[in-house]
């Protein structure tokens, strides 16, 4: 369950993610200048880098601190920061 603040939070910079994605399909609609449209993508990234964390931490300070107080849930825990940690660095 995300905690009501970074709820609002990720709402909110996955709607001004949307935005700039939309800024850039139009941009390269219009043919706009190549390395323009890589700078505009490129913010994009940086954006859902930021959702990333967000989620993360609310991940790491609900979910995962429940799981490691439970034995049975302590390997799952482990199991899925190790896939986030291997598909970061993909």
């Amino acid at each position: 369950m995300l905690d009501k603040k970074l709820k609002e939070r990720s709402v909110h910079r996955a709607k001004i993610i949307k935005g700039q994605l939309e800024g850039l399909v139009k941009a390269i609609e219009e043919e706009t200048y190549c390395v323009d449209l890589i700078t505009q993508s490129r913010a994009i990234q940086l954006s859902l880098k930021s959702l990333d964390r967000m989620l993360l931490e609310n991940h790491l300070r609900g979910h995962v601190r429940h799981m490691i107080g439970d034995v049975r849930q302590e390997n799952k825990a482990i199991k899925e920061l190790i896939g986030l940690y291997a598909l970061s660095n993909r």
